[in-house]
């Protein structure tokens, strides 16, 4: 992220929390008067994205967008019983950890 659109981050979120419409000029007035120069296009962007979208929902919502890490669970369909059995995740294999073998078994110890 770069350094204008930290700060058109920061301006948008500043506006919202005070109850104040979102809009690029607004964006660019806030930016200006932190002293911070940005490209002329990152505030009309911003305020395009927080009409399409609520703050609040992006701000809730911030750590579960991206990256595919997370597992998806999957929905048993309505219609039919038999789906129920193929939508269950399959059983955990457990594995056995070979025991280590302890000093004792050296004969010797470290500290005789």
């Amino acid at each position: 992220m770069s350094f204008g659109e930290l700060a058109c981050t920061y301006a948008c979120l500043i506006l919202h929390d005070d109850g104040i419409a979102v809009t690029a000029e607004k964006i660019a007035k806030l930016v200006k008067a932190a002293n911070v120069s940005v490209e002329s296009y990152w505030p009309s962007l911003f305020a395009k994205l927080v009409e399409k979208r609520n703050i609040e929902d992006l701000i809730t919502n911030i750590g579960s967008g991206g990256g595919g890490g997370a597992p998806v669970a999957v929905a048993a369909p309505a219609g039919g019983g038999g789906g129920a059995a193929a939508a269950a995740p399959p059983p955990e294999e457990k594995k056995e950890e070979p025991k280590e073998e302890s000093d004792d078994d050296m004969g010797f110890s470290l500290f005789d």
